[in-house]
């Protein structure tokens, strides 16, 4: 329920963001923390008021032409949640009412596209250039919206994905009806946004593992086999490698490469509670470090998961629309171009690489892949369809794996999956 508390004090909340331009999720998690006598259902009201700002913050701040926060959180009420003034009353006072009235609050009324989707310029222009202008605008408005929460069921543990789903069902009992298998993945469940499972016994024993259905269908992708050896060049906080680890079923090998010691160190943690046995996590101060010379051309499998814009996550990171600009793109292409590069000197003859993004943009993804294949002739290109056909995943894509909200359901991905051939 809205309330005067609520609107305030997500007001607070985001004049701190747009004072100190820190990471919103940042911003939010501080409150939370400093505030642990909230209730869960104001918590969710703040957040969900909060982010939803956020998403629209380009078109609210021309509406409002002003950076207030309570004039930009009523205007996302009335006009991006169907609230009239008379529902609004009891937090507003007589200037907010005449405001709201002088207001034409109506997207028709704003020309650029740019500006009712809450896109930066340059971000629209290369959507609009890389899709026809009702994909762009359908993608573009796919990401204002919430992402649904997305588990991985797994396989390492006992129970199977009905029953993980039964059990749910039968905990949070006001969303059962919500609580679905993924369409796509065959390990993956789809919850309501903000399910909490932190505490659920099902997290805490391993069965389950939060996980975007697009980012399973990557480590599917992969296929890799038991007994294999699998690097993860890009490991992160290691969901694909746990992932990979539960499809070899605990056999073989994963590599998991990162720069990052805090990232590999959250791994670990999750490695225990997953059950799983065979992932050896090795941190690398850059792509061209001795470690990964030493196994040149060892690996049966490669996934590079390659840093990226992260466009494709702006359902969950709504401001990194607002961090990242032209210039960090150059840059990441730059970067990703070594990164593949000293990545696939890891394959062996007849080895699978994936190349990976969680962006939305052709300068990341075919551009840095069709770059590569120019200079690399021992690589060649399979269709995603070569794999996903075996595994029983009806899903049709010509040279590469593209995966996006407004078709798919999930965050943005693209997979380019090469085969080393000599």
């Amino acid at each position: 329920m809205i309330n005067k508390f609520i609107v305030m004090t997500c007001a607070d909340i985001l004049k701190e963001v747009f004072i100190k331009q820190t990471p919103s999720d940042a911003q939010l998690s501080y409150f939370f923390r400093n505030n642990r006598n909230l209730g869960s259902h104001d918590r969710s009201d703040i957040a969900e008021i909060f982010y939803g700002v956020i998403r629209n913050r380009r078109y609210l701040e021309v509406i409002v032409d002003d950076q207030n926060p309570k004039k930009m959180i009523l205007v996302y009420l009335m006009v991006m949640l169907g609230k009239s003034i008379r529902e609004l009353t009891s937090i507003i006072d007589e200037h907010e009412v005449v405001w709201l009235q002088d207001k034409k609050l109506n997207k028709q009324e704003v020309d650029s596209w740019a500006i009712k989707l809450s896109l930066p310029d340059w971000l629209w222009e290369k959507l609009i250039k890389q899709f026809p202008e009702k994909e762009a605008i359908e993608l573009a408005q796919s990401l204002l919206l919430p992402a649904q929460l997305n588990l991985r069921v797994n396989t390492l543990k006992e129970k199977s994905r009905d029953e993980v789903i039964n059990e749910l069902r039968q905990t949070f009992v006001d969303a059962a009806e919500d609580i679905l298998p993924t369409e796509h993945s065959d390990i993956g469940i789809a919850l309501p946004r903000g399910t909490p499972i932190q505490k659920h016994p099902l997290f805490l024993n391993g069965n389950i593992e939060v996980q975007d259905e697009g980012s399973q269908l990557l480590s599917l992708l992969l296929s890799p086999g038991r007994g294999q050896m699998v690097a993860d060049f890009c490991a992160g906080a290691g969901g694909k490698s746990l992932a990979l680890s539960a499809m070899m079923k605990n056999t073989g090998r994963v590599y998991a490469f990162d720069i990052s010691e805090r990232r590999l160190a959250n791994l670990k943690q999750r490695l225990k509670r997953s059950g799983g046995s065979n992932i050896m996590m090795l941190r690398i101060s850059n792509e061209n470090d001795l470690k990964v010379k030493r196994l040149k051309g060892k690996f049966d499998r490669v996934l590079v998961d390659s840093p990226c814009t992260g466009l494709g996550t702006l359902r969950r990171n709504p401001d990194l629309k607002w961090r990242q600009t032209e210039q960090s793109l150059s840059e990441l292409v730059i970067k990703q171009a070594a990164i593949l590069k000293a990545a696939s000197s890891l394959c062996k003859i007849g080895g699978y690489l994936v190349y990976a993004t969680c962006s939305l943009l052709d300068e990341e993804n075919e551009g840095v892949v069709e770059e590569f294949l120019t200079q690399h002739k021992n690589f060649s290109i399979l269709p995603p369809n070569f794999v996903f056909e075996k595994l029983g995943i009806k899903l049709d894509f010509k040279n590469y794996l593209k995966l996006y909200p407004s078709q798919h359901g999930t965050d943005g991905f693209f997979g380019a999956l090469l085969m080393r051939v000599e």
